[in-house]
């Protein structure tokens, strides 16, 4: 089916919708990788975006779950030039298209994403919309006052996990520091890749809430505090930076 992307300059780039066909204003951002388009959809970092890809072909290996980055898709839409309907490698479960439309995930594809790269580069980040319908006259006007107004919000909460967990290091992973450390990490939009990385390493890692106090954290007296990255303005979240500074005096 045709679609269109919006942008809030009043740019129109027409395309075909995958995934879930719906109508979505997000945050248009873009991503450069080559490979790699599962880890970036379940990135919880792109909680409240859309994601164009530069890279011309997305989606010729399918997806694995155990490439998965966190539990499901964060990304509220995905943008490519093409979408391949084939998944050519031994370890795929599924096709890209499939797992779009599984997880409500909408998207266009059959647009130049190099030159909506280079635009967004040029004028910064802009809202947009995807959408199988033909905005003209007042009502494209609406639209775009509509996406200039909108605005990523809660993606923190939205993106963390809600309790805490618990992950054991490898052993034997840290042979030059037999005493096993523990690291406390708060979740503002954690990937699994991270976790992995630091257990690998031998640590223990105790993966904590966004919204976890200074007090709960340091009452199980970890050896080190790692601060995720994650989505949104981070000036939003004033209760967390609260914790945050609580957490930097403490040492």
């Amino acid at each position: 089916m045709r679609a269109f992307l919006i942008l809030e300059d009043g740019t129109v780039y027409e395309g075909r919708s995958i995934g879930r066909q719906k109508e979505i204003i997000s945050e248009i951002v873009f991503n450069t990788s080559m490979t790699g388009y599962e880890e970036v959809l379940t990135d919880p970092s792109y909680t409240g975006q859309a994601v164009v890809m530069t890279y011309p072909l997305i989606g010729n290996y399918g997806v694995c779950e155990a490439d998965m980055q966190s539990g499901k898709p964060h990304a509220d839409a995905f943008i490519v030039r093409d979408i391949s309907r084939l998944a050519s490698s031994w370890r795929a479960e599924n096709t890209l298209q499939n797992f779009l439309t599984r997880n409500s995930i909408g998207g266009i594809a059959g647009i130049d994403t190099r030159d909506l790269t280079r635009r967004l580069r040029d004028h910064g980040t802009m809202n947009g919309c995807i959408t199988t319908a033909l905005y003209e006259g007042e009502a494209l006007s609406e639209l775009i006052r509509k996406m200039k107004a909108y605005r990523v919000s809660g993606a923190v909460e939205r993106a963390s996990v809600r309790e805490i967990r618990r992950y054991v290091g490898a052993r034997g992973a840290a042979e030059d520091n037999p005493v096993r450390k523990r690291v406390a990490l708060l979740d503002a939009g954690t990937k699994a890749g991270i976790v992995q990385s630091l257990t690998a390493r031998g640590f223990d890692v105790t993966v904590y809430p966004s919204f976890s106090s200074a007090e709960e954290i340091l009452a199980d007296q970890p050896d080190g505090i790692m601060i995720s990255n994650g989505p949104g303005d981070p000036a939003d979240n004033t209760d967390m930076i609260r914790e945050i500074r609580k957490l930097a005096l403490s040492g």
